[in-house]
């Protein structure tokens, strides 16, 4: 089955092809990958959430706020840009397809990350968004095992569970059933910093030690940038393996922006963060390693 090339484009000094299997390949011809805008933005649009996780980094609650889908910066938006949109729950904002939209139309390529309940609650909803391609990456939220969830995972290529370190630990039951995994890093950050115990600090210890054997049992198993620290993932690979397939520090090419706050940074982590500008060019020089 073929992928089309779905976003090519110049950044910087280094080209970008992104796949609709949502493979992603940079090439340049000289030593650093050096962007001039992100090609990559964590969008949250919204703290709205009804699910009150215990290790939530953002505290999203019933009381919080929805962003704001019209800010100016999102019209200066790159053509073929990736946008990862969370919350909270994205999927409660009530200007979210009218935004998806506007987006495939300037050719920014969105994904939705969303938690397995609220998956299950609106799939006919989410289910629209894939057919209609105004999403072309699905993130799964769970913290336990979730047969629909991986039925769901089973039927969509770009469907890709997220997983955070020290918290979920039902990994021999995903095996060899040909699903995407994605591990994130335990953020000691809002809830996040309450919640950590030495449960999870062993849970997070068993995964470090095991995590090599996990690889021939995923479709495809991929880190974010703390779960990459915090699982000394560079250790299991050699040098040219990891640097083949390291996408860059946050801040080379990728940002975080929160539309509640009206606040950007390198990360969600982030401690120094700014107020929104009117320009995607100008907010990333601000936090770009490479200004």
């Amino acid at each position: 089955m073929q992928n089309p090339l779905i976003g090519y484009y110049q950044n910087g000094n280094y080209v970008v092809k992104f796949y609709s299997n949502g493979t992603k390949i940079k090439q340049t011809n000289e030593d650093k990958f050096i962007a001039k805008f992100p090609d990559s933005i964590d969008l949250k649009i919204t703290d709205y959430c009804d699910k009150n996780c215990p290790m939530c980094h953002e505290k999203s609650s019933i009381l919080g706020l929805h962003g704001d889908l019209n800010e100016e910066f999102l019209k200066t938006l790159k053509r073929g840009t990736e946008l990862a949109i969370g919350g909270g729950n994205p999927l409660s904002h009530p200007n979210l397809e009218k935004f998806l939209k506007e987006m495939k139309a300037r050719g920014v390529i969105c994904s939705l990350t969303v938690n397995g309940d609220h998956l299950i609650a609106d799939n006919e909803h989410i289910e629209a968004l894939i057919k209609d391609k105004l999403i072309y990456g699905l993130g799964i939220s769970i913290q336990k095992y979730n047969q629909k969830v991986i039925d769901f995972a089973q039927k969509y290529q770009n469907a890709v569970l997220h997983l955070i370190n020290g918290v979920f630990t039902d990994f021999n039951k995903l095996f060899d059933k040909n699903l995407k995994i994605l591990i994130l890093g335990y953020k000691k950050f809002g809830k996040g910093e309450q919640f950590f115990s030495n449960e999870v600090e062993n849970n997070m210890l068993y995964l470090k030690n095991n995590i090599s054997t996990f690889f021939n049992r995923f479709n495809v198993v991929s880190f974010d940038n703390l779960a990459l620290s915090q699982l000394h993932i560079k250790n299991l690979l050699s040098k040219e393996e990891y640097e083949s397939i390291f996408m860059g520090d946050d801040g080379d090419s990728s940002m975080y922006i929160d539309l509640v706050k009206k606040q950007f940074a390198k990360s969600s982590t982030s401690v120094e963060r700014y107020p929104l500008g009117k320009d995607i060019f100008e907010m990333f020089s601000k936090i770009n390693n490479n200004k």
